[in-house]
C-alpha cells in the first residue's frame, strides 16, 4: 500500500521550511522498483528464460540480417529498403530495451532495477515504440507515391526526401520522449514500489506515483491520439488510394505486382497495430495489470520477431538478396579457413 508524501498536514506546526526540507527528502527517498515480470513461481522461471532468449535471439538475428542484405546489395538501393534497413534498426533497439534486463533478472533471481535504470529504460522504450509508429506511415506513403504515382517515384522519393523523412521521426521521438520523461521526472514516488511488468512502462509509472498525476494523465491521452492517431489515419488514406489505383489496373497479373510490392508492409502495418490495440483493449477490459504485461508481449518482442520472416518470406527480392549475402559470406569464410 502507497504512503504518499503529500500528507504533511499532521505536521503543520513544524516551520515551512522545515517541511519543505521534509518533502523533499521523501520524495527522493525512493531509489529502486521491483519489475515483478510475468510469474512468481521459480520452476516456471527457467521456461520464460529459455523462450524470451530464443526469441530475442531471433529478432536481433533476423533484422540484423535484413540491413546486411539490404546494405550490401545494390538492387535494394531503393527508398523502400532504406525505409526497411531503419525499421529493422528501431526493431533490434526496441526490443533491446526491455528483455535484456529481464533475462539479466531472471538468471540473478532479482526483481530490482534502480530509478535511474527504469526512468533510462522508459524514455528508450518510447523512442523507439514511436519511431516504429512513424516509420510504417513513412513506408505507407513510399508506396502510395511508387503505386499512385509511379511516373514521379524517383523524383519525389529523392535521397533528401527519404533521409529528411526519417531524420524527423527521429528527431519528433526524442523530443516526445524527452517530453514524458521529464514529466515523470516531477513525480514522486514515496516507497519502494512494485511494477507489475517486466520492464519500466510510461503508464505503470505514472499509476505507481504519489503526487498529482493529472498533466501527466492528459499528455499521455492527447500524445496517444496525436502521435498514434494521426499515422494511423496517413496509413490508411495512403492504403485507400492504393486500392482506388489498383482497382482501376485493367490486367490480373498488373494488379497482382501492384499489390505484392505493398504486401509485406501491409502485413507488418497489420500486426503492428492489431497487437498494439489488442493490448490497450486487454487491459482496458481485465484492469489487470499481469494480463496487460503479458498481452505487450505481442507488440514488444513478437512483431519485432516476425518482421523479418514476413519481409523475406513475402519478398522476392529480400529472398535474392539473403541469399547472395549466405553465398558471399559463405565463400569468405571457406577463404579465411582455407
Amino acid at each position: 500500500m502507497k504512503v504518499c508524501v503529500k500528507c504533511t498536514h499532521v505536521i503543520s506546526f513544524f516551520p515551512r521550511s522545515h517541511l519543505h526540507h521534509m518533502e523533499l527528502s521523501n520524495k527522493t527517498q525512493i531509489s529502486e522498483f521491483f519489475l515483478l515480470g510475468f510469474s512468481e513461481e521459480p520452476e516456471l522461471q527457467p521456461l520464460i528464460f529459455g523462450l524470451f532468449l530464443s526469441m530475442y535471439l531471433i529478432t536481433v538475428f533476423g533484422n540484423l540480417l535484413i540491413i546486411l542484405a539490404i546494405s550490401t546489395d545494390p538492387n535494394l538501393h531503393t527508398p523502400m529498403y532504406f525505409f526497411l534497413a531503419n525499421l529493422s534498426f528501431v526493431d533490434i533497439c526496441f526490443t533491446s530495451t526491455t528483455i535484456p534486463k529481464m533475462l539479466w533478472n531472471i538468471q540473478t533471481q532479482s526483481k530490482v532495477i534502480t530509478y535511474e535504470d527504469c526512468i533510462a529504460q522508459m524514455n528508450f522504450f518510447i523512442i523507439f515504440s514511436v519511431l516504429d509508429d512513424f516509420l510504417l506511415s513513412v513506408m505507407a506513403y513510399d508506396r502510395f507515391v511508387a503505386i499512385c504515382h509511379p511516373l514521379h517515384y524517383t523524383i519525389i522519393m529523392n535521397p533528401q526526401l527519404c533521409g529528411l523523412l526519417v531524420l524527423v521521426s527521429w528527431i519528433m521521438s526524442v523530443l516526445y520522449s524527452l517530453l514524458q520523461t521529464l514529466m515523470v521526472l516531477r513525480l514522486s514516488f514515496c516507497t519502494e514500489v512494485e511494477i507489475p511488468h517486466f520492464f519500466c512502462e510510461l503508464n505503470q509509472m505514472i499509476q505507481l506515483a504519489c503526487s498529482d498525476t493529472f498533466l501527466n494523465d492528459m499528455m499521455m491521452y492527447f500524445a496517444t491520439v496525436l502521435l498514434g492517431g494521426a499515422p494511423l489515419a496517413g496509413v490508411l488514406y495512403s492504403y485507400s488510394k492504393i486500392v482506388s489505383s489498383i482497382r482501376r489496373i485493367s490486367s490480373a497479373l498488373g494488379k497482382y505486382k501492384a499489390f505484392s510490392t505493398c504486401a509485406s508492409h501491409l502485413s507488418v502495418v497489420s500486426l503492428f497495430y492489431c497487437t498494439g490495440l489488442g493490448v490497450y483493449l486487454s487491459s482496458a477490459a481485465t484492469q489487470s495489470s499481469h494480463s496487460s504485461a503479458t498481452a505487450s508481449v505481442m507488440y514488444t518482442v513478437v512483431t519485432p520477431m516476425l518482421n523479418p520472416f514476413i519481409y523475406s518470406l513475402r519478398n522476392r527480392d529480400i529472398k535474392g538478396a539473403l541469399r547472395r549475402f549466405s553465398a558471399m559470406a559463405a565463400i569468405k569464410g571457406l577463404i579465411v579457413l582455407g
